[in-house]
């Protein structure tokens, strides 16, 4: 028996790297996934190999008409949604905040931030008609603390603002049985870490108390918990997996 049997889940960023080990994960627990990304030929390709309990949409998450879109073939498919996990993000330009442009700022406030706000609104009403449900925000543990480091402002300000959401969506919606926690990785071995980062992680180990980067299934492991009915009276928190970051 998986530890999502019977659960409708919608994955943003699910082409790569944390989402697409969400993905592979959540059906491997039984349950019914939509995977949405950009990247529509490895969407594709992941959701096919998952097989009949998986499906890809094409989806740009800072598009509240896409949004629709996606939970209407995720009705369509598999009935109401269960599980909403807002894991699509982006890093953006390494910038002094002086030096930030205006559409750089907003491009990722959209795509880290709006988009959480769109997915929730468009979600919860399907959860409410399912009975209930859990939200899981990814963030950043550069949403908990000041990184040295982190790459601007914008990015920092997302990944603040998608865990003051989490609480006030987890007060707003606990009475109805809806949950929303949000997830805050530090440094993890994804494409997106790699492209910002050399070949040897740049240094990253030596700042880590584990001495290492995470892998994604590790993360998985973790949004596996609070997606699941093991975390059922877990609400309104954040989950910190950085390898003792931001202990020191």
């Amino acid at each position: 028996m998986g530890k999502l049997d019977g659960k409708v889940v919608i994955i943003t960023g699910a082409a790569q790297g944390m989402g697409e080990a969400h993905a592979r994960r959540f059906v491997a627990e039984g349950a019914k996934v939509t995977l949405t990304d950009l990247n529509e030929a490895r969407g594709k390709e992941i959701a096919t190999e998952l097989g009949e309990n998986a499906q890809f949409v094409s989806h740009d998450v800072a598009s509240l008409s896409q949004w629709h879109d996606v939970l209407s073939e995720t009705e369509r498919a598999f009935g109401p949604v269960n599980v909403l996990v807002n894991n699509a993000g982006i890093i953006g330009p390494i910038a002094e905040t002086v030096e930030l442009s205006e559409q750089d700022y907003l491009h990722v406030i959209n795509v880290n931030q709006t988009s959480q706000f769109f997915g929730m609104k468009t979600v919860i009403p399907s959860m409410l008609e399912a009975g209930g449900g859990s939200i899981v925000n990814v963030s950043s543990v550069a949403g908990i603390v000041s990184i040295v480091g982190a790459p601007n402002l914008a990015y920092v300000g997302s990944k603040f603002a998608s865990r003051g959401m989490t609480k006030h969506v987890a007060v707003q919606y606990g009475p109805s049985n809806i949950r929303a926690n949000s997830v805050h990785p530090g440094y993890i071995k994804t494409p997106m870490m790699a492209a910002a980062t050399d070949a040897d992680g740049g240094g990253i180990n030596e700042q880590i108390p584990m001495g290492r980067m995470a892998d994604p299934e590790e993360v998985a492991n973790l949004v596996l918990f609070l997606a699941s009915d093991e975390s059922s009276y877990v609400n309104g928190t954040e989950h910190v997996i950085d390898g003792g970051l931001t202990a020191q």
